[in-house]
């Protein structure tokens, strides 16, 4: 791994309905200058991935200015951000300025094509800029969680595919060949849908203590099963900020929550 400075430069970043993100850092005298987006690799590997962004000087006010076009494919994961002031430079990491996420708040309302790409731009815990990102074949967005004192119910909408009458929701226990199969309530347009897990559902053999569900939904009996989670909107990481109620089931205690993927699970405990 290259060797990078501390920098005070903060970079604005602003994203369109299409996904496409312009970054605009203070203007600087060096020839050259890129923006370095670096996939983090997993704890003790190496960094394998990266992607360049020219930068280009703005005639209005000087400042540099890049643009990271919806089509420019990224792997799923976090992506750190620096600056390259020049070639053989050492990387600078860059610092969050103002970040224009509007378009994102409604995301969930509009439907998307196959694959399903998301990015958030977001400050990282030691106050760096940095982007969220997922890809994948499909997608169905959690919406609306309701939490009683003997079901959990779910409503959600799934996008980059189209359910169908032998649509199922699968609960599958994590690290184990179980799963609980559910039929799910769909809409007429074929991408809503909701489901409801009840105590019986989430019940687990051995009385399941730190075991968790992992939420899916198969679109016809004979797809791929598609992850439900929560992408869509401006928000990286929600495994803290959205909390829900639990209910007890078979003995223990059960919770739904996302995952540090914002992917919906259910937590026995």
């Amino acid at each position: 791994m290259s060797k990078h400075q501390d920098t005070p430069v903060r970079t604005d970043c602003a994203i369109d309905t299409d996904g496409r993100i312009t970054f605009r850092l203070p203007s600087t005298s060096a020839p050259g200058p890129r923006l370095l987006l670096v996939l983090r690799p997993k704890k003790g590997r190496p960094e394998t991935t990266r992607h360049h962004l020219e930068l280009h000087p703005d005639p209005a006010d000087g400042r540099w200015h890049t643009v990271l076009e919806p089509h420019q494919s990224l792997d799923e994961g976090r992506w750190d951000l620096y600056l390259l002031p020049e070639p053989g430079a050492e990387r600078q990491r860059l610092r969050p300025g103002l970040r224009d996420l509007r378009v994102l708040v409604d995301g969930h309302l509009r439907d998307r094509p196959s694959p399903v790409a998301v990015r958030i731009p977001y400050v990282t815990k030691d106050g760096f800029l940095a982007l969220r990102t997922w890809l994948r074949t499909a997608h169905a967005e959690a919406r609306a969680i309701d939490v009683t004192d003997r079901a959990v119910t779910v409503q959600a909408r799934l996008h980059g595919a189209r359910l169908h009458e032998d649509a199922t929701v699968r609960l599958r226990l994590r690290g184990s060949d179980t799963v609980r199969s559910l039929s799910p309530r769909i809409d007429e347009d074929g991408k809503g849908f909701s489901f409801t897990a009840d105590r019986q559902d989430l019940a687990v053999d051995g009385g399941g203590a730190g075991r968790f569900w992992d939420a899916f939904v198969r679109p016809t009996a004979e797809a791929r099963q598609v992850r439900i989670g929560r992408l869509l909107d401006d928000v990286a990481d929600r495994k803290h900020v959205y909390v829900y109620p639990a209910i007890t089931a078979g003995g223990t205690v059960a919770r739904p929550y996302y995952t540090v993927d914002n992917d919906l699970a259910i937590e026995m405990t």
